[in-house]
């Protein structure tokens, strides 16, 4: 069935793997840009404002990670970030970056418009809508917007849903796997450790000193619980 008329702005300079993505997409009704270097992929953003970016780590000018620390800066536009490499560092910078998820070329297509659906479902159409409160900390499902004692926390989509499920079931211990599931879904085929580094960025912009987390606890040896 064809998805919502999303916007999505591709990064990508190797024009067959940019024509697939476009094609695959456009099929899925959603309405495409491509772009084929850093710089022309900030004046897109600017310009157009997409709902999605889809971003190769490998570009000329200014690489993904440039551009992806530049959107991060003014906006929580989902990225789902593309990478021949296949070095662990490499996907760890992107996420720690901000990027929401990521795929190793060569991938599947039909993998990249499932992930592409599960971002935009998360981030413009949560079914959790209701408003979590706890002492110096409000999370709302419905406008995702988290408050703390010290105001605002900006955080991205992934962060968001991460906070979300945990703080929905506080004080249950989840394992990364688990977490993966329930957050980035059974079509994630992607390392654990992605989980490690969202928490970690979470903590960092939720506790007031993240290396002894009030709110976001490790388990060790089987995951994380949130404690209220």
């Amino acid at each position: 069935m064809p998805g919502t008329r999303h916007s999505i702005l591709v990064v990508e300079d190797e024009p067959v793997v940019a024509e697939v993505v476009e094609r695959y997409l456009l099929r899925e009704g959603r309405e495409v840009h491509v772009v084929q270097d850093g710089l022309a992929a900030l004046d897109a953003f600017a310009e157009r404002n997409p709902d999605l970016i889809v971003l190769d780590l490998m570009l000329p000018g200014l690489d993904g990670i440039e551009v992806c620390r530049a959107v991060r800066a003014a906006s929580q536009t989902p990225i789902i970030m593309l990478t021949a490499r296949g070095e662990e560092a490499d996907k760890l910078l992107g996420l720690d970056e901000g990027a929401d998820d990521y795929l190793t070329k060569p991938f599947s297509p039909r993998e990249l418009v499932a992930r592409v659906a599960a971002v935009l479902r998360r981030t413009t159409g949560s079914v959790e809508s209701r408003a979590l409160r706890f002492e110096g900390l409000e999370i709302d499902g419905r406008t995702r917007v988290v408050e703390g004692a010290a105001g605002p926390i900006t955080l991205t989509s992934r962060e968001f849903d991460l906070l979300y499920h945990m703080a929905g079931h506080a004080r249950q211990v989840f394992s990364r796997e688990q977490l993966l599931d329930a957050i980035w879904g059974l079509e994630f085929t992607g390392d654990p450790s992605t989980v490690t580094v969202h928490m970690r960025r979470l903590r960092a912009k939720l506790e007031v000193d993240p290396s002894r987390p009030r709110h976001l606890k490790t388990v060790w040896g089987v995951g994380y619980k949130f404690e209220p």
